[in-house]
């Protein structure tokens, strides 16, 4: 992976800081989607965001995550101001420092399991370390299914191989937008289990944008949305508190 000395700097000054968020506001036309919103996410952190339709969250996510600029306040991933970034330095930042899971899978049919895992290194013009490489498909449980396509595997594998592609880059941050949202609870369960190891096992961030109190029961803390400001937060999560706060909402 290549480091440059701008974000090898700056991500020494916020050792602890994996992003940052500070007055953040993006609207389009009319419509104020995020108003303000200020949050620190730190390393090795699992943080759940919910809220109702229309509350922010996806926007939250994009801008968090640098795959939107933010209309106004500024956004840090590792101490680096990603606002001040060209499109070109964007883009590399997201593709090396940080991981992305989709409620969709997002693999490429063409390409078998190994060559959708390994895409992100490919890119950037690296080569997968071999032991790392193995770690994360051990961890995933898809040693055996390497040579598979995505239309070969189920859901759930489809997705665990979505979550070793995010993982493959060992990022900061991996960002997963209702990663959840199309498994049956057994196979959603593992998956959940597998990012709340990457925060336990190897310090990596995790934002999971989610609607369901089961899935936010597994992170450290949950950050509640509504009308594009941060409304509450409740660390600790189960179920149940989960639910009572998400009824006021």
């Amino acid at each position: 992976m290549t480091m440059t000395a701008e974000t090898t700097t700056a991500g020494a000054a916020g050792s602890q800081e994996a992003v940052a968020l500070e007055s953040v506001t993006k609207t389009y036309g009319p419509v104020r989607a995020l108003d303000g919103v200020t949050r620190t996410f730190r390393r090795g952190t699992f943080t759940a965001v919910m809220g109702p339709s229309g509350s922010g969250k996806s926007t939250f996510l994009h801008c968090a995550s640098g795959l939107d600029r933010p209309s106004g306040g500024a956004v840090r991933v590792g101490g680096v101001d990603i606002g001040r970034l060209s499109e070109t330095k964007r883009t590399r930042l997201r593709r090396e420092r940080i991981g992305f899971v989709f409620q969709a899978f997002n693999l490429i049919p063409s390409m078998d399991v190994e060559q959708n895992i390994t895409l992100p290194l490919r890119l950037g013009g690296a080569e997968p370390e071999p032991a790392w490489l193995d770690e994360v498909v051990r961890r995933v449980g898809l040693a055996d299914r390497l040579r598979h396509r995505p239309s070969e595997l189920s859901g759930g594998q489809q997705q665990r191989a979505a979550l070793a592609r995010a993982l493959i880059t060992r990022p900061e941050v991996v960002f997963a937008d209702e990663p959840t949202g199309a498994l049956d609870p057994r196979t959603a369960r593992d998956v959940l289990r597998l990012l709340r190891e990457a925060a336990d096992l190897t310090g990596q961030t995790i934002v999971l944008v989610t609607h369901d109190p089961v899935a936010a029961a597994w992170a450290d803390s949950v950050v509640f949305l509504s009308r594009g400001r941060i409304v509450d937060e409740l660390a600790a999560p189960t179920v149940a508190a989960v639910l009572d706060r998400w009824e006021t909402l």
